[in-house]
């Protein structure tokens, strides 16, 4: 049985960047713990990492969120300091809007392989990436448990990250 952690867009532009936050600065110590964690245990990690490129503002999400970020080979594209060394050593998946099904199908075809106990989410936005890669996964994996680490996200906002939470709770996720 394996279990895999999926660590999502930790990036310098959603910490402390052009979408930045307190909320995401607050997590950043949480997430390292959750990392270091799961290398320790032998989990898989993977990062995702949000990724636009410069016609960012040409699409229909930055048309909806016209605010450039994550552009490709930018500094706010990188994986925070905090968690680069780890990302190293783990596969990064770029993603070009919320969800990613290459991280589906990954999870999918890794669970045809050996068998996945678990799927745990940390990152953020709990409110948009979380949910939407929780969603894809548990689509691709009904079987499989899927843990989302309360702690270990932050939201757009309070109130947006409970109202997800809430969202995973009733597609049997688990929040912890």
């Amino acid at each position: 049985m394996q279990n895999f952690l999926i660590v999502v867009d930790m990036q310098n532009d959603f910490v402390s960047g052009t979408l930045g936050s307190e909320m995401a600065k607050n997590i950043v110590p949480a997430v390292v713990d959750r990392v270091k964690l799961a290398f320790s245990n032998g989990e898989t990690v993977i990062f995702t990492r949000d990724t636009h490129n410069e016609d960012y503002l040409d699409t229909l999400e930055g048309k909806n969120l016209p605010i450039k970020h994550c552009i490709k080979d930018t500094f706010g594209y990188q994986i925070i300091d905090e968690l680069k060394y780890y990302a190293l050593k783990s596969a990064v998946i770029d993603k070009p809007t919320f969800g990613s099904e290459k991280l589906a199908t990954l999870l999918k075809n890794a669970n045809e392989v050996e068998k996945i106990e678990s799927v745990t989410l940390i990152g953020l936005c709990t409110d948009i990436c979380v949910i939407s890669n929780a969603m894809l996964i548990k689509a691709s994996l009904p079987d499989t448990t899927i843990i989302i680490e309360e702690n270990a996200t932050a939201g757009v906002s309070e109130e947006s990250k409970q109202t997800a939470l809430s969202s995973m709770r009733t597609c049997q996720m688990i929040v912890k």
